[in-house]
């Protein structure tokens, strides 16, 4: 199958475009950086996925990610007005298989930056209208939403002892999830999954659901 990935170049990305290569299917891959993948059947477009008129024409989509994001003023921009836009040329149309979005727990918790909260919450509603739109084709839409995972933008707390002690004190599971795990994740909801849609897939180690309770001993 035709893939089209956003943000290829490092982390839960370049995971996801591994291993859709290593089962064998075409990867396209759009990114700001250079590529960091080199294989017979991967395609790489450098660009910034705002700049709309310059995205490219590929053949039909089967299955759609939309990972690129960030983490600063443009957050809305990026991780929401862009994605939408994305799907809307790539993936809502007949002969779609499969559309993913990767957000954040944080967009059902709202427990980080404002801007960034709500360009994840607004992917978590984008979702479900996508999903009724393509459902006639027999399409799914779903967003999976992790919470931490050890990646290169997230060195700053993973290397600072005090905060990641405190992280891994709200986390129950006491870990981080690795990029290829979200990628596992990532697969079964577009390949193996064809029945769950309009779904929002929180992967963050139990840390949504930790809600403690401080009482007098």
């Amino acid at each position: 199958m035709n893939v089209l990935i956003t943000g290829t170049s490092q982390g839960i990305g370049r995971a996801i475009a591994e291993r859709f290569l290593r089962e064998g299917h075409t990867v396209f891959g759009i990114d700001r950086q250079a590529a960091a993948i080199v294989h017979g059947n991967y395609r790489h477009d450098q660009m910034d996925v705002r700049d709309y008129d310059a995205l490219p024409e590929l053949p039909n989509v089967d299955i759609l990610i939309n990972n690129a994001g960030t983490q600063n003023e443009d957050d809305i921009d990026v991780n929401l007005k862009a994605l939408m836009h994305v799907t809307e040329k790539y993936g809502v149309r007949e002969g779609i298989r499969a559309i993913l979005h990767i957000g954040s727990a944080s967009g059902h918790t709202g427990s980080e930056f404002p801007e960034y909260c709500a360009s994840k919450g607004g992917v978590v509603a984008y979702t479900k209208n996508v999903a009724m739109r393509v459902a006639p084709f027999g399409a799914t839409c779903n967003s999976l939403d992790p919470g931490g995972v050890l990646t290169p933008l997230n060195q700053c707390v993973i290397e600072d002892e005090g905060l990641w002690a405190q992280i891994m004190d709200e986390t129950p599971l006491k870990r981080w999830a690795t990029p290829e795990e979200i990628a596992d994740w990532a697969y079964f909801l577009t390949v193996t999954n064809r029945f769950c849609t309009g779904q929002s897939i929180i992967v963050d180690g139990g840390e949504s659901i930790n809600r403690r309770f401080v009482w007098k001993d």
